[in-house]
């Protein structure tokens, strides 16, 4: 059961990032947002997040409050890349730059494709801004697990035997 429940998943998750890569740019960064949202960030209130992604955004695609009272945002990069590709140092750098011209301390990077190891790192020395990077099948993971274009078809309840029960107690 373990396995087939693990093959079903991994199949979902690669035919969400099909279904993903299918949408345009623009519903990608619509997509990111409400995943957020989703997760609880924003107080889960959709109307504490907001989509910025057009020209002229300054490399911010988004933004959202931390929490329910706003004290802090967190600013969103969405790039809805081929999942074979990789994000590498350069892309981070900017978003860096576009945070610190915001006067941001917390961003997420979330891509359909994967990072570069030069890029982690690049991440990982961040002091003044806090970055979250977010690849394609991490993307794939958070949207099934806070239900994010998936919905549940079935659930089976799996039971044993109640030893307490039998044994009087």
């Amino acid at each position: 059961m373990d396995r087939a429940y693990k093959t079903i998943s991994n199949t979902l998750a690669d035919d969400l990032l099909t279904e993903v890569m299918n949408q345009s740019p623009d519903f990608f960064e619509k997509l990111v947002v409400d995943l957020l949202v989703s997760m609880g960030y924003g107080g889960s209130k959709i109307e504490n997040s907001q989509v910025l992604g057009k020209s002229g955004d300054e490399g911010i695609d988004g933004v959202i409050k931390e929490d329910k009272l706003g004290f802090d945002k967190i600013y969103v990069q969405a790039k809805r890349w081929d999942t074979e590709k990789t994000v590498g140092r350069p892309e981070l750098q900017k978003f860096v730059g576009a945070l610190t011209g915001q006067g941001a301390t917390k961003g997420a990077f979330i891509t359909t494709a994967s990072f570069t190891k030069e890029a982690k790192e690049y991440v990982s020395k961040q002091h003044a801004c806090k970055i979250a990077l977010i690849d394609g099948k991490s993307l794939a993971a958070l949207m099934v697990e806070h239900n994010l274009g998936v919905s549940v078809e079935n659930t089976y309840l799996i039971k044993k035997i109640d030893t307490d029960y039998f044994n009087g107690e």
